[in-house]
C-alpha cells in the first residue's frame, strides 16, 4: 500500500507540469469550442450539442465547423433540427434517447439525407415511447429507461426492436403483478444478458428474452432493495458537492468527470479524498477519474478512482 502511494505521488509530481502545459495550450481551442457550440445552438435552435466519445477540443471544433459550413450552404435543410439535441458519434441516425446522431466520418450529403428522414425517425421514437408505456402497464408500473453510455450509441431502430420483442413476450406470458406494485422503479432492457440483475444505482437490467416467471420472482424479491439503492443514490452528496465547490475554491481541481465504468460506489470515496486531501499537484487541473494514470491530449489528468496521495 505504501509503495502504491509512493509510486502514485511520484507519477503525479512528474506529470503535473506536462498536464498543466497541455491544458494551458488548449485554452484558446477550448474557448473556440465554447463559442462555436453556443453559436450553433442559437442558430439552429438546438437543445444541446454533445459528443459520444471523449474527443479532443480540436477534433470537436472541426466537427462543429463542418456543421456550420453545412448550415451556411443549405440553411433550409437544417431547420428541422430545431428543438433537437445533436450527438456527434460514429454513425448517423437517431439514438434511443431521440437525439440526432451525426456520424463524424460521414460527409454533408449523408447528413442531409438524415435530415430528410428525421420525421420518420420521430414517428419511430413516438412508437418506442408508446411501447414503454405498454410495458410499464404490464409490469406493475415499472418504468423502462435507456442508459446512455460512452462508446457506440444504440440506434433507435435497435431500441425499438428490443422494446417490441419484450412487449410481445409480456403479452404472451403475462406477469402476475399488482398494477402499481413496481411504481417508482426503473428497468433497462438488454439483448446480451443471460439473467436479470439489479444495478448498484437501483435500476433493474432485464434480458429481453428472459423467462417471465423468473422475471416476476426476481422483481418481487428485489423491489425493496431497488428502492433502497435508489434512495441511497439520490442522497449521495460528494460528487455534486465537489463539482459545486470547485467553482469557488482555488485549491480544488477546476474540472471533474469520470469514465462510465467507474461506479458510484467507487466515485464516492474518490471525491471524498479530493475534498479532504486537496493535493497541490491537482490544483487547477481537469481530472478524469478512471482506472489508470495518464495525461490526456488536452491536459486532462487521468487518475485511478482508488488513488492515494
Amino acid at each position: 500500500w505504501f509503495l502504491f502511494v509512493f509510486i502514485f505521488s511520484l507519477w503525479l509530481r512528474n506529470n503535473q507540469p506536462e498536464a498543466t502545459k497541455k491544458q494551458n495550450a488548449c485554452v484558446p481551442c477550448c474557448e473556440e469550442l465554447k463559442r462555436l457550440k453556443r453559436e450553433l445552438i442559437q442558430k439552429l435552435g438546438l437543445l444541446d450539442i454533445r459528443w459520444q466519445r471523449k474527443w479532443g477540443f480540436a477534433h470537436k471544433c472541426s466537427q462543429l465547423q463542418s456543421l456550420g459550413h453545412l448550415f451556411t450552404q443549405s440553411p433550409e435543410a437544417l431547420h428541422i433540427l430545431r428543438g433537437h439535441t445533436i450527438v456527434f458519434t460514429d454513425q448517423s441516425g437517431m439514438n434511443a434517447s431521440g437525439h440526432v446522431m451525426l456520424g463524424t466520418i460521414d460527409v454533408h450529403h449523408q447528413w442531409t439525407k438524415l435530415f430528410e428522414r428525421l420525421l420518420s425517425y420521430q414517428s419511430l421514437f413516438q412508437q418506442s415511447d408508446w411501447l414503454k408505456e405498454c410495458i410499464s402497464h404490464l409490469s406493475g408500473g415499472i418504468q423502462v429507461i435507456h442508459i446512455e453510455r460512452m462508446g457506440p450509441a444504440v440506434p433507435l431502430e435497435e431500441h425499438y426492436s428490443t422494446l417490441n420483442t419484450f412487449h410481445k413476450r409480456l403479452l404472451s406470458q403475462r406477469l402476475s403483478l399488482h398494477p402499481h406494485s413496481m411504481q417508482g422503479l426503473t428497468m433497462s432492457l438488454e439483448n446480451d444478458r443471460s439473467t436479470p440483475c439489479l444495478h448498484e444505482k437501483g435500476h433493474f437490467i432485464i434480458l429481453t428474452m428472459c423467462d417471465t416467471l423468473q422475471l416476476q420472482n426476481f422483481l418481487q424479491r428485489q423491489a425493496q432493495e431497488a428502492r433502497r439503492r435508489m434512495q441511497h443514490r439520490d442522497n449521495i452528496p460528494f460528487y455534486t458537492g465537489l463539482r459545486k465547490r470547485k467553482k469557488t475554491s482555488f485549491d480544488l481541481p477546476v474540472g471533474l468527470s469520470k469514465e462510465p465504468s467507474v461506479s458510484s460506489s467507487q466515485m464516492i470515496p474518490c471525491c471524498r479524498r479530493l475534498m479532504e486531501e486537496r493535493s497541490p499537484q491537482m490544483q487547477g487541473l481537469h481530472l478524469y477519474i478512471s482506472h489508470f494514470c495518464s495525461v490526456m491530449r488536452d491536459g486532462d489528468l487521468c487518475i485511478p478512482w482508488d488513488w492515494k496521495g
